[in-house]
């Protein structure tokens, strides 16, 4: 019986002793526009007081399948960029088109160990 008022004790402790969750930080939005044209092309872009923001534009255009037939694909065309929690900036530039996703960043080329 000791042993049981014992362990329910500890567990009692390491509830307490646990961190409270903190609530998450309300972030203003210092800046966001959008455009979306009848075409299907768009632009928006938006900005935080935390220093986050995107950038991004699409747009279709006519490219030649593999059987050499026209289609409509969305191009797009963009960047974001984001502090971390250390203080670091951080920045991604991208398009994505008939050929793929394709992101450019210093922090790709780095080396993760």
């Amino acid at each position: 019986m000791k042993l049981i008022v014992i362990a329910a004790l500890a567990l009692v402790a390491v509830v307490v002793a646990a961190p409270a969750e903190q609530p998450a930080k309300v972030v203003n939005i210092l800046r966001s526009e959008h455009d979306l044209q009848p075409d299907g092309a768009y632009h928006y872009n938006f900005e935080t007081e935390d220093g986050t923001s995107r950038n991004e534009n699409g747009e279709l255009k006519v490219v030649n399948d593999a059987e050499n037939k026209p289609q409509q694909v969305l191009t797009v065309r963009g960047s974001y960029s984001y502090v971390d929690p250390e203080g670091h900036s951080h920045s991604v530039t991208y398009v994505a088109d008939e050929t793929g996703f394709h992101a450019e960043s210093n922090d790709l080329s780095k080396t993760q160990s």
